[in-house]
This record gives structure tokens, sequence and C-alpha cells, in this order.
């Protein structure tokens, strides 16, 4: 039976967010208007200044994203992407990363979980040797552009049910012995599911939920790693 292991990836194995990156480079690049940034601009400053969330922060650049993704084509996504995997992909947290090296040589079959864009998860997955990746899915219409349409978003807005979907797509496939990795609420159904839960630098949020659940917790600040 083949073990599987799940990975959050923005600000769990990367150390920022790879959709905030792709939009940031995209309004940078004029593919997006200059102006899109004030759309989130109040949202930013007020996490930046610790008076709001980093959740609404990023919901904000989601809807930002929405708004402007529509008619652009593949491609120029696609060679953002690339361009930051290659230039900022190094960015990662030493206990992630390691525990990827080391799972991977236990014979785990690696699976990469996250709301941001397939397009710039495969890109970045690729060098951490990831087996399955699992992201939103932006339509792709005529002409090869972006329609603005999030397809199967259902799979993708509750974790667990992307266990289910690597489940099914082999029977030698097995939960025993199966570790989880997140760093927000929003992978608690992903954590439940499996026998190991890793809450890895926790919002405030996953870390209370954590110490109910009894599971492990792990903050890497500069160079030292800790369990809490």
């Amino acid at each position: 039976m083949k073990k599987l292991a799940f990975f959050d990836i923005d600000g769990t194995l990367f150390r920022s967010s790879l959709f905030v990156e792709l939009v940031n480079e995209l309004i940078d690049r004029k593919v997006f208007p200059s102006a899109s940034k004030k759309d989130f601009e109040t949202e930013y400053n007020t996490w930046i200044h610790r008076q709001g969330s980093y959740e609404d922060y990023v919901d904000a650049m989601v809807r930002t994203f929405r708004k402007n993704i529509k008619g652009v084509h593949y491609g120029e996504v696609a060679d953002i992407s690339r361009f930051i995997a290659e230039n900022r992909g190094h960015k990662v947290y030493r206990y992630t990363r390691d525990l990827i090296t080391s799972l991977k040589k236990e014979g785990y079959i690696l699976v990469a979980v996250s709301q941001s864009p397939k397009t710039i998860l495969d890109e970045f997955c690729t060098q951490y040797n990831f087996d399955k990746v699992y992201g939103r899915i932006y339509e792709i219409g005529p002409q090869d552009r972006f329609t603005g349409v999030v397809t199967d978003e259902h799979w993708i807005e509750n974790k667990a049910n992307i266990i289910k979907r690597v489940l099914d797509s082999d029977p030698d496939f097995t939960l025993k012995e199966s570790i989880a990795v997140g760093d927000t609420e929003g992978d608690i159904p992903l954590l439940e599911t499996v026998e190991q839960a890793i809450c890895f630098n926790p919002n405030q949020s996953l870390y209370n939920h954590a110490k109910r659940m009894n599971w492990k917790v792990v903050v890497e600040r500069k160079d030292v790693i800790y369990e809490l």
C-alpha cells in the first residue's frame, strides 16, 4: 500500500503566498491594470499594521484576480508563474522542506493541496517532487484566454474532498500512517482526516483547535524550530 502525505503550500512550505506573488507580478507587468492594487490596498494595510486578518487580505486579492483574469491569455500567466517559481521558489521553510525530503525517501506519495491557481502550483511543486497537485483551476476558453470561471470549485473548497479524490484515483493508496500539514483553519478538514496532523506556524484559530485535538504544533522562527 502507498502511504500519503498532504501539504498545504502557501505559508506552510512557501514562505509567502504563490497567489499573492502572482497577482502582484500580473499588476507590475501591466497584465492587470495598475489601479488594481487599490482593490486590496485597505485590507493589505490593516493586515500589515496587525489590525486585520491575513485571510481578509487574500480574499480581497482573490476578488481582484477574478475581476481581471477574464480575457488574459493563458501563456502570459504560465510565463509569469514559471518566472516566480524559478526566481522565488527557493524561499521555503526548512522544517517542511526537510520533512518532504524525508517522507519522499520513505516512499510516501506527496500531495499538494492549495487554494492558489494550479498553473503556478504546478511550476512550484515540480521543484519539490510532489506526485499530485490540487489547486484552483480557472477555465480557459477560445484562443487560450481565461473566461474567469473556476471549474470544479467544490472540490477545492473543502480540502477533505481532495483526500477522497486521491483515494479514489488508486486502490493502493491508504490513509494508514497518513500525514497532513497545514497552517490555517481552512486546513482543518484535511488535518482531521489523516492519522498524523501537523499544524505548522498556525494562525490563532488553527492553534486553538489543535490544542483541543492534541495535534502536533510546530513553529519555525528565523533559524529555530520548536514544538508547542
